[in-house]
């Protein structure tokens, strides 16, 4: 497994079990994440602020379907539920692009 595969790997398992020093330990300074049609955000406390959204309850479940590499970027589709405060599951499947640099991820696109 590449240096990159598993910042990512690691990156995903601090999410399964809401670890916020174990997600921001992969990141870079200057990490960037940007969710389509959502929002787009800078830097670690940014991002440390917007890893359990509003209304769901952490941890999720996660489950890598596939993960790919080429050059610095690794892509990872993903599927996985996480329950809302009102009880209810949200079922997921996405795909997640992670740019990487000097082994850590420095921007996250969805």
């Amino acid at each position: 497994m590449s240096r990159n595969t598993q910042t990512v790997e690691t990156y995903l398992d601090g999410f399964r079990r809401n670890d916020h020093g174990q997600i921001l330990s992969c990141l870079t300074d200057d990490i960037e994440w940007t969710v389509f049609g959502a929002f787009h955000l800078k830097g670690k406390d940014a991002y440390d602020a917007a890893i359990e959204g509003p209304g769901f309850v952490p941890p999720p479940r996660l489950e890598v379907v596939r993960m790919v590499e080429q050059g610095d970027t690794v892509m990872a589709e993903l599927v996985g539920s996480v329950r809302r405060d009102t009880g209810e599951e949200m079922r997921m499947s996405m795909a997640e692009v992670f740019v990487m640099r000097d082994g850590k991820i420095a921007e996250r696109r969805a």
